[in-house]
């Protein structure tokens, strides 16, 4: 009952709930299992969630790893999730070859927060694509490490990075405030310099839509409202039940989405696209070079 409330309906009888509980499962699964496009998903974003569950008698944590991507039209869609014990690893790669079988092809980059193995399993399922570090996120461990009387000054000087106009300012600005740093927090600047590749990655994109990728902050709406909705439910019954209600509300904003303006120009993934195919001729010509 407190599954079908939150989905907005209320007064059913045990029956009803019944049915309405198979036709949702049946729906959640068209919807999970579906072929995605064959035109290709250029840039992902994944998240992770932890929900409650009663698992053997005992109340456990159990991760939903989320992945959303923008299509070969510039749409988002909502590709998949997955329940697993934890994040690990194993998991994000288990996630990712499920994907991939029904047709995941085409990324160039992945933007998450560093969840535990996420990298690995990228490097091994999706060798051709990057992984941008949610700068979001990055900022937050940033803040740790700096005296918070300090820290408007060093999240000042972080922001500048992220002011520049191309790929090549980026570059030297972020070098700048590493050298700025390090006098004075040695620590800070060198965590901020080994992490470079990971927080700037997006600068291999096309400009227009770094905004859109240098973090995971686009779908945190997305995640408050699971949040919203799961938060009704407390602790869930079962691992199907997380996925009959959070499928759901997947389904809803992949429905959403569609119906909205594009998310990327065509002529950003048009651009991309001539990247990813100079990418490849680079692999080519040195494999080519060490044979």
């Amino acid at each position: 009952n407190d599954l079908v409330a939150t989905l907005g309906i209320s007064n059913m009888s045990k029956s009803q709930v019944s049915r309405m509980s198979e036709e949702l499962d049946e729906m959640v699964a068209d919807f999970r299992n579906r072929p995605l496009d064959p035109g290709g998903y250029a840039y992902l974003s994944c998240d992770a969630l932890t929900i409650k569950v009663r698992e053997g008698g005992r109340v456990v944590k159990c991760s939903v790893l989320l992945a959303t991507g923008v299509n070969a039209d510039g749409y988002r869609e909502m590709l998949g999730m997955h329940v697993a014990t934890a994040e690990s690893n194993a998991s994000w790669k288990g996630f990712f070859q499920d994907l991939k079988a029904r047709g995941l092809r085409g990324v160039f980059l992945i933007t998450s927060d560093a969840h535990e193995g996420i990298q690995h399993a990228i490097s091994e399922v999706l060798p051709d694509a990057s992984w941008q570090r949610c700068r979001t996120h990055f900022a937050k461990n940033l803040y740790e490490k700096v005296p918070k009387t300090q820290w408007p000054m060093v999240s000042a000087m972080f922001q500048t990075i992220f002011q520049q106009p191309d790929a090549q300012s980026t570059w030297a600005q972020a070098r700048e405030v590493v050298d700025l740093l390090d006098p004075k927090f040695p620590q800070v600047a060198a965590y901020l310099e080994e992490s470079l590749d990971e927080v700037l990655a997006f600068t291999a994109a096309p400009k227009p839509v770094w905004t859109k990728v240098w973090s995971n902050n686009p779908t945190e709406r997305l995640n408050r409202e699971i949040r919203r909705r799961t938060d009704v439910v407390g602790i869930f019954p079962n691992r199907e039940s997380i996925i009959r209600l959070v499928g759901a509300v997947l389904a809803e904003q992949h429905d959403d989405w569609i119906q909205q303006k594009r998310y990327m120009s065509l002529t950003a993934l048009e651009h991309t696209k001539h990247l990813m195919h100079r990418q490849g001729d680079d692999h080519g010509d040195h494999h080519q070079l060490t044979a």
